[in-house]
C-alpha cells in the first residue's frame, strides 16, 4: 500500500450548531451579528470562486440577511431570493470561520422565511415599520410539484418505493433508451435532469426489523438508517455496509417505521416537514439500546446529527432529539473509532482518489477517518486530488434548481480528479456519486465512482475467497 500526502487538514470535532431559527423560523439575529465580515470564508465558497461576486459569498449573503432582519430590504428583493437559492449550503464557510458563524442554520431559516412569506404565513415584520414579509405565491405547477415531492414522495416510503420501481421499469424496459434516442427529452427540456436519474437497484433495502448477527464475537450493537434514495438506488451500498459492520463485530439492527432523514426539506425551506420526518425517525430508533446509529450517506448523517437543534423549541421532542443525535455516527467515523478489523482485508491493487462530500468534511468535520480506512486496504494507492473538499455541485436538488452552477462545479471537480490518474473516485454521499458519474459519462471517461464502504467490502470478500 502506498499513499501520497493528504492536502486536507485532519478532521476536527463537530462544533455544536447554534439555533439559527426561532419558533417562527426567522434567522437568528445573534448568529447574523456574529459575522465580523473578515472575508476569510471567501476562498472556501464555491459560488464566490466561480463568480467573484461579493453578494455570492457567505459574507455577502449574511449582509443581505441582516438587511432583511433590520427592514432595510424586503423578502421580495430579487437579489435576496436569488442568493438564498444560489448558495449550495455546503458549509465550507463554517469550517474556516474564526468567529464560528453557524451559517447553515441561518441559511435554512432564511429559505423557510421566504417559503412562509409565499404562503402568507410569515407573520409581522421583524422591525416595526419594515416592509410586510409577503411574497407572491409560487406558480401553481411549482406548488403542486413541491407538494408532491416534499409532502408525499419523501414522507411516505411506500410511495417512494413505488416511484422507484416505476423508474426501474422505465430504465430496463427500453423506454429510457427510446426517450433519449428520439430526442423527446430534449424537446421537453428534460434531458439534463433525466440524465441524473440513478440506476435503480434490482431490489430495495426495506427496513423490517431485521437483526443481522456479528461475525464472530459480538462487540457492538448498531442500528442502520436506510433512508430514501439510499434504500432504492444504492441498496448495494447498504448491503456492503452491513457486511463490513458484521466483519467488525457488529450486530446490525434495521428498525421498521424509519424513513427519509428530512435533509431535502430542511435545505429547501420546509422546516416543518423536516421536523415531521425527524420525529418519525427518532421514534423508530428509540429504545433499541444500540451503541450507535450508523449512517453511510454524508448528507443524511449531517441532518440526523442536527435533529436536536431542529426540534430545540419543541419541549415534547427536544431531549429525545438530543439523545438521538448523540448516538448518530457516520460509518467511517464509527469504524475508525473502534478496533478496526484490518487482518481480514484482502489486497486491492487500485489507484484511488477521494472526493470529500461537503456534509462530511465541513458539516461533520470528518476528513481523516475516510482516508485512514482507504489506506488500510493492502495494495490501494490513495492519490489526493486538488480541491478535494470543494463542493461538486450536487447539493441535494441543486443540480436541478441551479443547473449551470452545478455543471460548472461538477466539471471543476472532475478536472481535479482526472489530474491524479486514479481509476476510481471514492466518495461517501449519493448526490456526489451521481454528480461525478454524470460528468464522467458526459466526457466518455471510464473512471469509476465507488463508495469507500464498497471498497472495504470488496477487500474483505477478496480475502475470504483467497483464504
Amino acid at each position: 500500500m502506498t499513499v501520497t500526502q493528504p492536502s486536507s487538514p485532519a478532521s476536527q470535532p463537530v462544533i455544536p450548531l447554534m439555533i439559527g431559527f426561532s419558533a417562527k423560523d426567522k434567522p437568528s439575529s445573534d448568529i447574523i451579528n456574529t459575522c465580523v465580515h473578515c472575508g476569510l470564508c471567501l476562498s472556501s465558497c464555491p459560488t464566490y470562486r466561480e463568480t467573484g461576486l461579493e453578494m455570492a459569498s457567505p459574507r455577502g449573503r449574511i449582509y443581505l440577511m441582516k438587511a432583511v432582519d433590520e427592514g432595510r430590504i424586503s423578502l421580495a428583493s430579487e437579489v435576496f431570493q436569488e442568493q438564498m437559492s444560489l448558495c449550495l449550503n455546503c458549509r465550507a464557510c463554517e469550517a474556516v470561520c474564526p468567529s464560528g458563524v453557524q451559517y447553515g442554520a441561518i441559511l435554512e431559516a432564511s429559505r423557510a422565511q421566504i417559503e412562509q412569506a409565499r404562503a402568507g404565513k410569515a407573520g409581522p415584520p421583524a422591525t416595526p415599520g419594515a416592509p410586510e414579509p409577503k411574497l407572491p405565491p409560487r406558480p401553481l405547477w411549482q406548488r403542486a410539484l413541491r407538494g408532491a415531492v416534499f409532502g408525499v414522495l419523501f414522507k411516505r416510503m411506500e410511495v417512494f418505493r413505488l416511484f422507484s420501481a416505476m423508474m426501474r421499469l422505465y430504465q430496463r424496459s427500453g423506454a429510457q433508451w427510446l426517450a433519449r434516442k428520439s430526442g423527446l427529452l430534449k424537446l421537453l427540456g428534460l434531458a439534463d435532469t433525466e440524465a441524473m436519474l440513478p440506476p435503480i437497484s434490482d431490489h430495495f433495502s426495506v427496513p423490517q426489523g431485521q437483526i443481522l448477527p456479528a461475525e464472530g464475537e459480538r462487540r457492538y450493537s448498531v442500528a442502520l438508517l436506510t433512508g430514501c434514495i439510499m434504500s432504492t438506488a444504492f441498496a448495494h451500498v447498504h448491503e456492503a455496509t452491513i457486511r463490513v459492520l458484521r466483519k467488525n463485530g457488529c450486530e446490525v439492527i434495521v428498525p421498521p417505521d424509519q424513513g427519509c432523514c428530512g435533509a431535502l426539506h430542511t435545505h429547501g425551506g420546509d422546516l416543518d416537514g423536516g421536523r415531521e420526518l425527524a420525529q418519525r425517525n427518532i421514534a423508530a430508533f428509540e429504545g433499541l439500546g444500540v451503541d450507535a446509529i450508523i449512517v453511510n450517506a454524508a448528507g443524511c448523517g449531517s441532518t440526523l446529527k442536527e435533529y436536536g437543534h431542529l426540534l430545540h423549541d419543541d419541549p415534547a421532542w427536544r431531549e429525545r432529539a438530543e439523545r438521538f443525535s448523540a448516538k448518530v455516527k457516520d460509518v467511517h467515523e464509527f469504524l475508525a473509532g473502534i478496533d478496526f478489523n484490518r487482518a481480514a482485508l484482502g489486497r486491492l491493487d487500485l489507484t484511488v482518489t477521494y472526493q470529500e462530500p461537503c456534509h462530511l468534511v465541513h458539516a461533520q468535520r470528518i476528513s481523516a477517518q475516510p482516508r485512514a480506512l482507504l489506506t488500510a486496504i493492502p495494495g490501494l494507492t490513495l492519490k489526493e486530488m486538488p480541491e478535494s473538499s470543494l463542493c461538486c455541485g450536487s447539493a441535494g436538488i441543486y443540480n436541478v434548481t441551479q443547473p449551470d452552477m452545478a455543471m460548472s462545479l461538477g466539471a471543476r471537480k472532475i478536472d481535479n480528479a482526472l489530474t491524479t490518474g486514479a481509476e476510481i473516485i471514492a466518495t461517501a454521499n449519493p448526490g456526489c456519486a451521481l454528480q461525478l458519474a454524470g460528468e464522467l459519462r458526459r466526457r466518455g471517461k471510464k473512471v469509476q465512482v465507488r463508495y469507500i464502504i464498497e471498497l472495504l467490502d470488496e477487500a474483505y470478500r477478496k480475502s475470504a475467497t483467497t483464504a
